[in-house]
C-alpha cells in the first residue's frame, strides 16, 4: 500500500491546526503623554507571514478623526519577538507652533494602536493605549539640529507676510446697535472701550486726549418730560467715578444739558437753545474739535423734518480719554434715565465726519420696529374710546339722576311723543373689530353709574376678557379672534396685554409669526416696567435669539431692573406675588406635593400644627405668606400661624418670622418694641437670622452702628448671607466703625453674600462687576448678567404666572397651562421652557397643529439644554427628535449620540441605555462621545465590550425604575455573546472532527498494519 497520500493528508491537517493558533501583538510600555522621541516596546508573534502596523488615531474638537501611520514591519512565523521602535509622532502633535512647525486643530484625544494584519489587510490581532495630548503652551519648542534651508525659510516668511492683515480696530464703534427701552429709572447700558491694537493709532489717540477730534451720534425717542432736575441721556464716568467728557442730560424744560471736563478738574456746561420734542425719533450729534463742541438735532416724524444746531467754545482744554472709565446710555448709579427709547449709538473715535455725510434717514432697526406707526394707530383708538366712555358715562349719569326724583308722567309722555325714533348717535358707531371694546366701555360706564371711567380701566377690562377667552379655549383657534382685543388693551396702556400679544406673535401660537411686531410689543411693555417683558428682552440679548446678537451689557440693563425690583417686591409683599417654584411636569414627586386650602395634605398639616408640630406650623405659615405649593397667598392668616408658633410653641424660627412681620408691618400693625422682644428671644435660642435682624434694628432705628456691626460680624461667622451683605453696605457707605470707606471690602462681602444665596447680595455684586473697580476688580459683564438674571428670576410676578400655569395643568386646562408657561418660557425661565416642550409633546393632541407642536418641541427642548442646570430629560427627548428626524429635518444619529451622552454624563440611566441601543443598531459611537464618557479605550474594541460597559453603567446607577431594563439589556448582551461563542466553538469542533477523524483512523490502521506485518 502506498502511504504517501496519507502522509500528505496528515501533514495538511497539522498545518491546518497551526493556523488555528492565536496571533498576538502587545504594547509593553505605552507612554502616558504624547511627547517627542519616545521609545516603545512591541511584543508580537504570528502563525503565517503578516505585517505589524503601528498607528496613531487622533480625534479633534471639531468632530473629525485622523489615522496616522507611524511604523510598520514584517512578522515571520515563529516564537514571539519584542521590537523597540521610536515613536515618530507628528510635530504638530508634540511641539509648539514656531513658524516652521505648523499649528493644528485642538486635539481632543489620541490613541496608539498596534495591529497585526495578514493578507487582504485583515486585522488578526491588535492592542490599543490612550495617549494624553499636552496643551499647546505646555509643549516643548523643537530644537532644530540643522539650519533650515534658505529657500524654505524665505518661502515660509513670504507666505506669512502674504497672509498678514491689519487687526480689526474699533475706530468707529457701535455703542448700541438695537433699541433699548428706558423706564426712566437708574438703569442703562454700560460700555467700555479698549486701546487700539495698532501702535500708530494708539499713539495718535493718546496724543489727542487733551484735544479730542471725534463725534458721537445717538437716536432717542422721549415719551415723557424729565421729572428730575436732570435725566441721563449719554455720559462718561471716569475711573474716579466723576463725570467726564462728554455728559448729556435732559432737563425738565426739554433742553439738553451738555457738560465737558478738562485738565486740573476744570469743567464747563451749556444748555441747548432747542428742546427735544416728545414722541419723535431724533438723532443727537455731539462733535468735539479741540475746545469747540457742536451739538445738533435731527427729528423725523413722517414727512416732517426738524433740524437744530448749537456750538460752544470752552475756555479750557477739553479732555477725553475714552479708555478710562465707562460710558452709560440712559440711567445709572448717579442719575435716572430718560423715559423713552434709545436707538443706535455710534462713536467716531478719531474723526469728526461732517453732518452732511451722515444719512438723514431712520436706521433700519427703527424703521422695522415702526414705533411711531403703532402710536399713531393707538392714538386714534384711544380718542374713539375716550369719546365713547364720556358719552356712555353722561347717559348713565342722566339715568341715575332721573331715578332720584318723582317722575312727571305728563311731561314724560309729551317728551316721548316729540322724540324722534330711537337711533344710535354718531359717536356710537364702531368698526367690527372695535365693537367688543365699545360694548365693554358701555358696560363699565353704566356699572359705575356715570362716574368717570379712565382708559386704563377699560384696558384692564379688555385684558381680563381676552385672558378669560383664551383660558377657556380648547385649542389655538380662538387666539386669532382674541388677538385684536389684546392689542386694543395694549393701546390703552395695559402692559400685560402688550406682553401676552408679544408672546403670541413671537411664538406663532394660533397666529402668523411676526417677529418685528413681537419685539415692538415687548419694548412697549418693558418701557412700562412690566417684569416679564424686561426678563424677555434680557433673555433675547443674553442668548442672541431671533437674529439679535448676544450683548451682555444690554441684557444686564434689563435684568438689573427686574433684579432691583425683586428686592423691593419681597420687602413689599402683596397677594399678587407668588413664590417662584421650578416644578417640572415630568416630576411626579413634585406634582404630588402641590396642594390647596381644601387639599388633604394642607388639612393634615393644619392638624399637626394644632397639636404642636412646629415644623408643620412653619410650613403652613410659609405656604400662606408666599403662596407656595398651590396655596393662595393670605398674609393675615400666615401671620396668625407665625404668632401661634412664636407665642404658644416658643419656636425660634416662628419667633423670628413673627418679629419680622411686626417690624415691617406685613399683615399686622407695626409694633417695633414687640418685634424686638421676639427677635431677642429667638437670638437667645441661637437662631442666626434673628441676630442679623436685631443688628438691622440697631442700625436703622437706634443708629448704633457699633452694636449693629458687632452682631453682623457674629452672624457672618455663622454663615449668614444677609449679615455679609450688610457689612458690605457699611463699608460702601463709610459707616463701618473704625474703618475707612472701601468699595473693595464691600465687594468682598457682596461676593460672600451672593455665594451664600442672598438675592440683594447678588444684585450688589452684579452692579460692581458691570463696571469693575479700577485697579482692583476687573469688569465682568457676562458674570454680572448671570447674577442679575438669577436674582431677577426670583420675582414674585413671575411666580404668579408659573402658579397659574401649574394650576391650569392640574385642572386639565391644557391650553391655558401652555399659554401661561409660554409667557414664562419667553422670559427665559428654564423650567417653563421645559414644560412648554413637554406639553407640546405629551398633552396637545387635537389642541395644537402637529407642525406647531413639532416646532415647539424642537425649540424649547433646545432652549432648555442651554440653561445653567438643564433637566436631563430634555437631552433624552432632543436626542430622540434627532434620531427620528422630521419632515424638514433628516435623522442625525451623531447629534443624537451627543445628546444621549450629555444625559449619561448627568447620571441619567436612559442616556446610557439609548447609547447602547444605537450601538446594537450598528452605529459606531465617535471617539469624541466615548471620550466624554471616559470610554475612549473601547473605541476600537469589540461591540460586545462596549455594550457591556454601557449597560453596566446604566444598571449601576441604582435607579429603581431603570435597574430591571438595564439588567435585562446586559443579560441579552451576555446571552448573544455566549450564543456567538458557542456557535463558533461548535463549528470548530465539527471541523476538527471532520479533519482529524480520518487522520486518526489512518494512524490506527497503520499501527495495526505494522503489528500484522511484524507478526
Amino acid at each position: 500500500m502506498d502511504f504517501l497520500p496519507v502522509y500528505r493528508l496528515i501533514w495538511w491537517c497539522l498545518g491546518l491546526q497551526t493556523v488555528w493558533a492565536l496571533d498576538e501583538v502587545t504594547l509593553l510600555n505605552p507612554p502616558a503623554e504624547a511627547l517627542p522621541d519616545q521609545l516603545l516596546d512591541v511584543l508580537y508573534s504570528c502563525d503565517e507571514p503578516a505585517t505589524v502596523r503601528l498607528d496613531c488615531v487622533v480625534s479633534f474638537e471639531t468632530g473629525g478623526t485622523s489615522t496616522l501611520l507611524l511604523r510598520q514591519w514584517s512578522c515571520i512565523p515563529g516564537d514571539p519577538e519584542v521590537r523597540t521602535v521610536r515613536l515618530n509622532l507628528p510635530d504638530w502633535l508634540v511641539y509648539r507652533d514656531d513658524g516652521v512647525v505648523s499649528d493644528s486643530d485642538w486635539v481632543l484625544s489620541c490613541i496608539l494602536r498596534a495591529s497585526l494584519r495578514s493578507g487582504g489587510d485583515a486585522v488578526t490581532a491588535q492592542d490599543v493605549a490612550a495617549l494624553q495630548p499636552r496643551p499647546f503652551f505646555s509643549r516643548p519648542v523643537r530644537r532644530w539640529q540643522r539650519c533650515v534651508d534658505w529657500g524654505l525659510q524665505m518661502l515660509e516668511t513670504s507666505r506669512q507676510l502674504l497672509l498678514k492683515q491689519c487687526p480689526v480696530e474699533q475706530e468707529t464703534v457701535q455703542l448700541l446697535s438695537w433699541i433699548y427701552a428706558s423706564t426712566g429709572e437708574n438703569f442703562g447700558v454700560t460700555r467700555t472701550l479698549e486701546p487700539f491694537g495698532s501702535e500708530a493709532l494708539e499713539f495718535l489717540r493718546a496724543k489727542d486726549v487733551a484735544s479730542p477730534w471725534c463725534t458721537f451720534t445717538l437716536w432717542m425717542f422721549v415719551t415723557k418730560h424729565c421729572e428730575e432736575r436732570l435725566c441721563g441721556v449719554f455720559y462718561h464716568i471716569d475711573s474716579y467715578n466723576d463725570y467726564s467728557t462728554p455728559a448729556l442730560f435732559l432737563k425738565q424744560s426739554g433742553q439738553l444739558h451738555i457738560q465737558l471736563t478738562g485738565a486740573s478738574e476744570e469743567s464747563s456746561a451749556f444748555l441747548s437753545p432747542f428742546k427735544i420734542p416728545l414722541r419723535q425719533w431724533c438723532r443727537l450729534s455731539v462733535t468735539l474739535q479741540g475746545r469747540t463742541a457742536s451739538v445738533s438735532m435731527l427729528c423725523l416724524d413722517g414727512e416732517q423734518r426738524t433740524e437744530e444746531k448749537t456750538e460752544h467754545t470752552c475756555k479750557h482744554d477739553v479732555v477725553l480719554d475714552d479708555t478710562d472709565g465707562y460710558f452709560v446710555i440712559g440711567g445709572g448709579s448717579y442719575v435716572k434715565g430718560v423715559e423713552g427709547y434709545f436707538g443706535p449709538v455710534q462713536y467716531f473715535r478719531s474723526r469728526a465726519p461732517p453732518l452732511s455725510s451722515l444719512e438723514a434717514v431712520l436706521p433700519r432697526v427703527i424703521e422695522s420696529v415702526n414705533l411711531t406707526g403703532w402710536l399713531h394707530t393707538c392714538q386714534d383708538f384711544r380718542q374713539q374710546m375716550s369719546v365713547r366712555l364720556s358719552g356712555y358715562s353722561l347717559r348713565a349719569r342722566r339715568r341715575t339722576e332721573s331715578g332720584r326724583v318723582c317722575p312727571d308722567v305728563l311731561h314724560e309722555w309729551l317728551e316721548q311723543e316729540s322724540r324722534p325714533p330711537l337711533q344710535c348717535e354718531q359717536w356710537e358707531s364702531a368698526a367690527p373689530l372695535r365693537r367688543p371694546a365699545a360694548t365693554l366701555a358701555k358696560s363699565l360706564a353704566f356699572k359705575y353709574g356715570g362716574r368717570p371711567v379712565g382708559l386704563p380701566a377699560l384696558g384692564r377690562a379688555l385684558y381680563s376678557l381676552s385672558l378669560r377667552r383664551l383660558s377657556r379655549a380648547g385649542g389655538s383657534g380662538p387666539v386669532r379672534r382674541t388677538l385684536p382685543l389684546l392689542l386694543q388693551a395694549g393701546c390703552l396702556a395695559d402692559s400685560r396685554a402688550l406682553y401676552t400679544s408679544s408672546v403670541l406673535l413671537g411664538t406663532g401660537l394660533g397666529v402668523h409669526r411676526q417677529p418685528w411686531k413681537s419685539w415692538l410689543l415687548a419694548l412697549l411693555a418693558a418701557q412700562s416696567d412690566h417684569r416679564l417683558a424686561l426678563l424677555h428682552l434680557g433673555h433675547l440679548h443674553q442668548q442672541g435669539l431671533r437674529g439679535l446678537p448676544s450683548d451682555p451689557d444690554l441684557a444686564y440693563a434689563y435684568y438689573a431692573n427686574v433684579a432691583k425690583q425683586t428686592t423691593l417686591d419681597r420687602h413689599n409683599h402683596t397677594a399678587q406675588q407668588t413664590f417662584v417654584e421650578a416644578v417640572y411636569l415630568n416630576d411626579d414627586e413634585d406634582l404630588n406635593l402641590q396642594t390647596s386650602e381644601d387639599h388633604h395634605i394642607f388639612q393634615w398639616l393644619k392638624l399637626q400644627a394644632r397639636q404642636g408640630a412646629t415644623e408643620a406650623e412653619r410650613t403652613i405659615a410659609r405656604m400662606l405668606f408666599w403662596g407656595q405649593q398651590g396655596v393662595s397667598p393670605n398674609i393675615q392668616e400666615a401671620v396668625r400661624h407665625y404668632r401661634r408658633g412664636a407665642v404658644q410653641w416658643k419656636d425660634p424660627a416662628s419667633m423670628y418670622d413673627y418679629g419680622i412681620v411686626l417690624l415691617q408691618g406685613h399683615g399686622v400693625e407695626q409694633d417695633v418694641p414687640k418685634a424686638v422682644m421676639f427677635l431677642k428671644k429667638a437670638m437667645e435660642q441661637g437662631f442666626v437670622p434673628a441676630i442679623n435682624a436685631l443688628a438691622w434694628y440697631y442700625e436703622q432705628h437706634e443708629q448704633d452702628y457699633e452694636r449693629a456691626v458687632q452682631l453682623w460680624e457674629q452672624a457672618d461667622v455663622l454663615g449668614s448671607p444677609e449679615a455679609a451683605l450688610n457689612l458690605g453696605v457699611m463699608y460702601s457707605r463709610g459707616l463701618y466703625p473704625g474703618k475707612l470707606s472701601s468699595q473693595y471690602m464691600a465687594y468682598k462681602y457682596y461676593l460672600k453674600s451672593a455665594e451664600r444665596g442672598h438675592i440683594r447680595g447678588a444684585v450688589q455684586l452684579a452692579d460692581i462687576w458691570i463696571t469693575g473697580i479700577p485697579g482692583l476688580v476687573r469688569r465682568r459683564p457676562s458674570d454680572a448678567v448671570l447674577w442679575s438674571r438669577w436674582a431677577a428670576e426670583h420675582n414674585g410676578y413671575l411666580g404668579s404666572v408659573l402658579r397659574r400655569a401649574l394650576d391650569s395643568y392640574l385642572k386639565n386646562h391644557m391650553f391655558s397651562s401652555l399659554l401661561h408657561y409660554l409667557m414664562a418660557a419667553e422670559a427665559g425661565f428654564a423650567a417653563a421652557q421645559f414644560n412648554v416642550a413637554f406639553l407640546c409633546e405629551e398633552k396637545m393632541d387635537g389642541i395644537l397643529d402637529p407642525g406647531y407642536a413639532s416646532r415647539c418641541m424642537w425649540r424649547f427642548y433646545n432652549l432648555t439644554i442651554q440653561s445653567g442646570n438643564p433637566n436631563t430629560y430634555a437631552f433624552i427627548k432632543l436626542g430622540d427628535l434627532l434620531y427620528e428626524g422630521s419632515e424638514d429635518r433628516r435623522s442625525d444619529l451623531l447629534s443624537a449620540a451627543h445628546m444621549y451622552a450629555e444625559a449619561a454624563r448627568r447620571n441619567d440611566p436612559q442616556g446610557w441605555f439609548n447609547l447602547g441601543l444605537l450601538v446594537q443598531e450598528g452605529f459606531r459611537l465617535p471617539l469624541s462621545v466615548l471620550a466624554e464618557l471616559g470610554l475612549s479605550d473601547l473605541y476600537l474594541a469589540d461591540s460586545t465590550l462596549l455594550l457591556t460597559a454601557l449597560y453596566k453603567r446604566c444598571r449601576d446607577l441604582e435607579d429603581s425604575e431603570s435597574y430591571l431594563p438595564c439588567s435585562m439589556a446586559l443579560f441579552s448582551v451576555y446571552l448573544q455573546s455566549f450564543q456567538r461563542d458557542y456557535s463558533a466553538a461548535d463549528k470548530l469542533s465539527m471541523a476538527v472532527a471532520v479533519v482529524a477523524g480520518p487522520a486518526a483512523f489512518l494512524l490506527v490502521l497503520g499501527a495495526l498494519r505494522g503489528r500484522l506485518l511484524s507478526g
